[in-house]
């Protein structure tokens, strides 16, 4: 960060455990989508060398793909590295452009508001369900979603406490 000597000590927390928060879903996402790989390629041995194909695999990969998006969607929202469109505010003047990544920021704040409220619901709905072949709670398919929205929330937060002190540091990759 630039204005890391002057840089409040509030933030200075904020960002060590988003940073935190931000690697852990990267690495839980990345060990994720490494187990997904591994357990396809013994679906494939499975299927045409033993010709005993796994049926759990489709189940526990369903899984394990909402962990990798919506972690990963979680940690792009933190490192301003999520799909966004960018024409409208690298088009206008600085004042104006700040005014719609603050209005960025209150949607998506909003947004993963939702998401945590609507998923934890959706979360306790399905929890008590199992899932056919590998029998877990069904809760965990939206569990990703519940968290991923928490996070929104709070990285959101934390990029309009920035903006709002001056000390927002996100550039938009055309620039």
């Amino acid at each position: 960060m630039s204005q890391a000597s002057d840089t409040p000590v509030f933030l200075k927390n904020m960002d060590r455990v988003f940073d935190v928060l931000t690697r852990l879903c990267q690495l839980i996402a990345g060990i994720a989508l490494v187990a997904m790989t591994v357990m396809f390629a013994w679906l494939v041995y499975g299927r045409y060398v033993l010709n005993d194909t796994p049926t759990w695999v489709e189940q526990v990969s369903h899984l394990l793909l909402m962990v990798i998006a919506f972690l990963g969607a979680a940690a792009g929202v933190r490192q301003d590295t999520h799909l966004s469109v960018v024409l409208f505010r690298t088009a206008v003047p600085s004042a104006v452009r700040t005014v719609f990544v603050f209005i960025t920021d209150v949607l998506m704040a909003a947004f993963g508001g939702f998401m945590f409220w609507y998923g934890l619901e959706l979360t306790q709905f399905k929890w008590k369900t199992l899932i056919p072949l590998i029998q877990v709670p069904e809760g965990f398919r939206s569990l990703p979603l519940t968290i991923c929205g928490a996070l929104v929330f709070l990285f959101s937060i934390g990029h309009l406490i920035r903006l709002l002190l001056g000390r927002d540091e996100r550039k938009d990759s055309i620039e």
